[in-house]
């Protein structure tokens, strides 16, 4: 089980539920995972992100990480067209273990900036985190 405590949540960065993080420069979104995901993941060893020009919505699966445990989706955390994805990641995704944060997967021109009022900033993702932990160890 993983603990808040070994968990890393950097400022400036925008958060979603499903466990993806943006930063926005001017209109375009660098999107990627969170330390969370990558702990709770462990070993992952597989990416399909979406290519470029696809078109993503906000909450809706747009790639795919594969770990030695587990498969999960990537949902894209806004809208937009997709504008660049990192080759290096797709691979290499083992880098997204160890360091999640500084190895994006894609970014895209977002096309609604108003959806970003329903993304979470580093603290209100630390006491959703602390909600979700809290669930876990009493099942």
């Amino acid at each position: 089980m993983v603990s808040i405590e070994e968990i890393e949540l950097r400022e400036g960065l925008y958060y979603t539920k499903s466990h993806e993080w943006c930063r926005l420069e001017d209109d375009v979104a660098t999107v990627g995972i969170t330390d969370y995901a990558a702990k709770v993941m462990t070993d992952i060893v597989y990416v399909e992100a979406p290519e470029v020009e696809d078109v993503v919505t906000q909450g809706e699966p747009c790639g795919t990480i594969e770990s030695v445990k587990a498969a999960e989706d990537i949902y894209s955390p806004l809208s937009g067209r997709v504008v660049e994805v990192n080759s290096e990641v797709l691979d290499s995704p083992e880098v997204l273990n160890s360091a999640p944060y500084d190895n994006w997967i894609f970014r895209i021109k977002i096309s609604n900036r108003k959806e970003l009022t329903s993304l979470m900033s580093r603290e209100e993702y630390c006491e959703y985190l602390k909600k979700e932990l809290e669930k876990g160890e009493g099942s």
